[in-house]
This record gives structure tokens, C-alpha cells and sequence, in this order.
């Protein structure tokens, strides 16, 4: 499965016909997600339980019929706050996506956790519905209202350059970003960002709340799991992005995902595509 425990239990799914949504339920106990991102919106309402996670320097709690808001590439961790399971359900969508479905606004959050329990309660329920919609009508049409019921918690309009992730240091993510593959040094990235190598690790870890090698990290597994979703072998992605190999892969994976790369491809429907013959 991925969890060391078996009261951790989590689930991915991708519609066929709509590319750029990933829906995602979890019920969490005794799991600690490390440091990740998605690379798309995390729209989502606590069904159960208190989740606690860190988010832009801070330490955030999200209690039951509470609504989880975050804008893609946020980095942050996950796990249950209280003896009480965190259950919690997720629609991830892809920026371009939502900005078709919203006429072309751009959509940012300035908080990760809004607390209204009438929008938190219709968004479970219709990222519940989405989970079973089994017509692409149907699935459009619900994904619509989800929206429409999280509008007003949105600031329409990409975020301020002072709410981004870590601009500081843009121009060192970007080139870990294009090197995933290589062993980076401390001397390399701090040339990047022209400061001494002890300068910039105390300096990246005060902007990101997190060192170089965590966001390396958090860079690898989010473009393995861009990898995983369209087809590619699990072995294939450890190496292009820098993994010593696929058991390598499936630990770091697990802890930031919930699932091992394999299970994570057959529950989205990668692992039949990748083996479906052409034409």
C-alpha cells in the first residue's frame, strides 16, 4: 500500500476524459507526510478529525468541516493532529485547467485552511460525487459547482510576488529543477544564488522552511509523480530524476504520496496505459 500502518489508507483517481484533475481521499492516523508539493490547486474539506501541517513558515491546523486551499507548488507536510483519524477528500486541479473552467481568472489563496462548515460540507460531498460520477457530463458539471462553491474563499488574480514560494531563491529552484538527474554540491547552488556556501544554506532554509536537499527532494518526487501518471516505468523515473534506484523511489515516494509508485499507477490508470497496444 505504502503506509507502515494499516489505519493509513489513502486513494488517487483521474478521470479519462479530463485531463488536469487528480481526485484524492485519505484517512490518516499514525502517517507524517514529509515535505511536498503538487504541482496543481488542492482543493479539498476535513471530513474527519484535525489535520496539522506546516505551510509557509507556519504550523496550520484544519479541523473537521473546514475547507484545505492551496495554490500549486506549496510546500508542505501533513498528519493527524489528534487519537482521531484525519479523513480529508482533494480535488487537485492543473492552473490551466481552472483557469478555462473560470473564464480565464487566475485563482491564488492566502490562506491554506478556511473555516466554513457550510462550503466544507457541500465541497466533501461533491468531491464524493465526482469520485462516482461515472458520464463525463456529469463529472464537468459537478467539478463546475465545486468551483463555484469555493469562488469566494479565492483571490482572483495570481498572487503577489511577496506570497510566493521563496522569490529570493526562484533562480536556484529552477536550476535544481532543470539538473534533477545530477548530484548537485552546496559550492554549485550557492554560485546560483551568489552567495558563500554557508551564507546560502542558512539563507535558503529561512526563505523556504526547507533545506536545498528537502526541496531537491520535494522537485524529484513531484516530477516522478508527473512521470509515474503518464506511463513511465517506475525504474525509468527513478533514474531520470536522480533516485538511486526504484526501491529508492518507492520509500521516498510512499512518504510524501501515501502510496507506492505501482499502486499510485494503477489506482489513476497509468499502469493500463503504459501497456495498452498503439492504435
Amino acid at each position: 500500500m505504502g503506509f507502515e500502518h494499516p489505519q493509513d489508507q489513502a486513494q488517487y483517481r483521474r478521470p479519462a476524459h479530463r485531463a488536469g484533475v487528480e481526485l484524492y481521499h485519505a484517512n490518516i492516523l499514525r502517517h507524517s507526510f514529509e515535505p511536498h508539493t503538487h504541482e496543481a490547486y488542492g482543493l479539498g474539506a476535513i471530513t474527519a478529525g484535525v489535520g496539522a501541517f506546516r505551510w509557509r513558515g507556519g504550523e496550520h491546523f484544519a479541523p473537521r468541516a473546514s475547507l484545505m486551499l492551496m495554490n500549486p507548488d506549496d510546500l508542505h507536510t501533513g498528519r493527524a493532529a489528534s487519537g482521531e483519524a484525519w479523513g480529508y477528500r482533494m480535488v487537485y486541479l492543473q492552473e490551466g485547467l481552472l483557469r478555462e473552467l473560470c473564464g480565464g481568472s487566475a485563482w491564488s489563496f492566502h490562506a491554506a485552511v478556511a473555516h466554513d462548515a457550510e462550503a466544507s460540507a457541500r465541497a466533501a460531498a461533491l468531491i464524493a460525487a465526482l469520485w462516482r460520477a461515472q458520464e463525463p457530463l456529469a463529472f464537468d458539471s459537478l467539478l463546475m459547482e465545486l468551483l463555484q462553491t469555493l469562488a469566494r474563499h479565492a483571490r482572483h488574480g495570481p498572487a503577489p510576488a511577496d506570497e510566493r514560494a521563496s522569490p529570493r531563491f526562484a533562480a536556484v529552484t529552477e536550476y535544481m529543477r532543470a539538473h534533477l538527474e545530477r548530484k548537485l554540491s552546496t559550492e554549485e547552488l550557492a554560485a546560483v544564488a551568489g552567495l558563500s556556501p554557508f551564507h546560502f544554506l542558512r539563507s535558503f532554509k529561512s526563505a523556504c522552511d526547507a533545506t536545498p536537499q528537502q526541496a531537491l527532494m520535494v522537485l524529484r518526487l513531484a516530477e516522478a509523480k508527473r512521470r509515474l501518471a503518464g506511463g513511465e516505468a517506475p525504474a525509468a523515473v527513478a533514474a531520470a530524476v536522480g533516485l538511486t534506484d526504484q526501491a529508492h523511489l518507492t520509500r521516498q515516494f510512499a512518504r510524501r504520496y501515501g502510496v507506492t509508485p505501482s499502486r499510485y499507477q494503477q489506482q489513476v490508470g497509468a499502469a493500463q496505459a503504459r501497456t495498452r497496444p498503439a492504435g
